[in-house]
């Protein structure tokens, strides 16, 4: 009797595919290297280094010093738990959170107001990198701000065909080297001035100074834990591991691709969260006080000014590589939002083009473009509860991930985690409509 599909069963076998020969298939699992296994979460970790992020860490160090480091930290710590369960959901279903929440709307209405509301942060998303990259173009190469733009969508757009026609692995890969570029651009300026050590180690204490440093710590944390990289991570997953490698490596592998996806992950965020306090602590020593430096191009000027044309420059190349690479990680997972939950499948091209309207038009209203970064951020983490809470809820259930799901503790953690953030957001709109204190 042929098996059916269930949380952590295989996917019914492909009739034209004659099965192979039962010795190699058991020898496959043992054969995988480590190496092979890993590479989702780098992808998905290019949110994590997007504009946004850039911005959001330049602002806070310019303004508040080392005031927020523990934000920074605190968000990478919460960052690695929900990949993790984002990508574990991918693994062992093989299926995205977007297609599982999908599937388990009994409501249209519900299952389209849903969507809705994640095509708002993808959308948001989409601005904060379209207009880093636009941003890194005109200090760079002078181009106007919206053609940039124009340039960023489309190389977004050359990527996605490249993982349309090449598979998940060469996308991986053009996009780890973006991600190199990232790091080198963003650290470089560390070591050549480093942060005050006291001054770092005073940041780790959890405190605040008015509306504008909640303001921040939520776009940190709205640029550190994107919504669009828990619905992208778990869409990854399935990409890499469907098909025959997920097939050989079944059901004894599982445990295995777990473990790789537990060493992915903190590879990953330990790049990230390394390059995001690089970028605070850079601005918390250098531009703390000093005019005009909570903007990019101030940042830039400034940096050129005081520490030399090198650093300056490495700072815009590693912007322009941030914007290009997450415009199309952020492009993957606004197009695997709408398949998973309204079943529609939009041709990439067309998105795109729709999903730049919103970016193009506030690079060519004036709009400053690192103010709308933050905002965009702040918008990602209003977002946040919406993809975490149901992400938490699923990876608990053992209907939906058999003997793989959660353990109490790890369903605590992601339940503190939204809590969390949930009241973070809640305490920056009372702050923000006037309610509490002025900073």
């Amino acid at each position: 009797m042929p098996k059916t599909r269930g949380p952590h069963r295989l996917p019914p076998p492909r009739a034209a595919a004659p099965a192979p020969p039962q010795a190699p298939r058991a020898r496959r699992p043992r054969r995988l290297r480590a190496a092979w296994l890993l590479g989702p979460a780098l992808v998905a970790g290019v949110a994590y280094l997007d504009p946004g992020n850039v911005a959001s860490n330049m602002t806070a160090g310019a303004r508040f010093g080392y005031l927020l480091v523990w934000v920074v930290v605190l968000g990478n710590a919460m960052a690695w738990l929900i990949q993790y369960l984002s990508a574990k959901l991918g693994v062992v279903t093989g299926q995205s959170l977007a297609e599982t929440l999908g599937r388990r709307f009994r409501s249209d209405t519900a299952r389209r107001a849903y969507w809705l509301q994640a095509e708002l942060v993808a959308m948001a998303t989409d601005i904060a990198e379209v207009i880093g990259g636009a941003v890194a173009l005109w200090l760079l190469f002078g181009v106007p701000l919206p053609v940039g733009g124009l340039l960023t969508g489309a190389v977004s757009l050359a990527l996605l065909v490249v993982q349309q026609r090449r598979g998940a692995r060469t996308f991986e890969f053009v996009v780890i080297a973006l991600l190199a570029i990232i790091a080198l651009g963003f650290t470089y300026g560390v070591f050549v001035a480093p942060p005050d050590p006291a001054g770092l180690v005073s940041g780790l204490v959890p405190r605040f100074e008015g509306t504008e440093s909640v303001l921040l710590a939520a776009s940190i944390l709205g640029a550190t834990i994107m919504p669009h990289a828990i619905y992208a991570h778990s869409a990854l997953a399935r990409d890499r591991f469907a098909g025959d490698a997920l097939t050989a490596a079944r059901p004894a592998g599982i445990p295995r691709l777990l473990r790789a996806t537990r060493w992915d992950v903190a590879i990953a965020l330990a790049i990230a969260g390394t390059v995001n306090l690089a970028i605070l602590l850079l601005a918390a020593a250098n531009l703390a006080g000093v005019p005009g430096t909570d903007s990019l191009e101030g940042a830039y000027d400034a940096l050129r000014s005081g520490l030399g044309a090198v650093i300056a420059t490495l700072f815009a190349v590693g912007l322009l590589a941030s914007g290009l690479a997450s415009t199309a990680v952020g492009a993957y997972a606004g197009a695997e939002i709408m398949q998973g939950l309204l079943r529609v499948r939009v041709p990439m091209l067309a998105r795109r083009l729709v999903t730049l309207v919103p970016a193009i038009a506030i690079l060519a209203a004036g709009v400053d473009p690192t103010w709308a970064l933050v905002l965009s951020q702040v918008v990602l983490s209003f977002g946040i509860p919406f993809a975490l809470v149901p992400l938490v809820a699923l990876t608990a259930r053992a209907d939906v991930l058999g003997r793989y799901r959660n353990r109490w503790w790890t369903t605590a953690a992601g339940v503190l985690a939204a809590i969390f953030l949930i009241v973070l957001n809640g305490v920056l709109l009372w702050l923000v409509l006037g309610g509490g204190p002025g900073g």
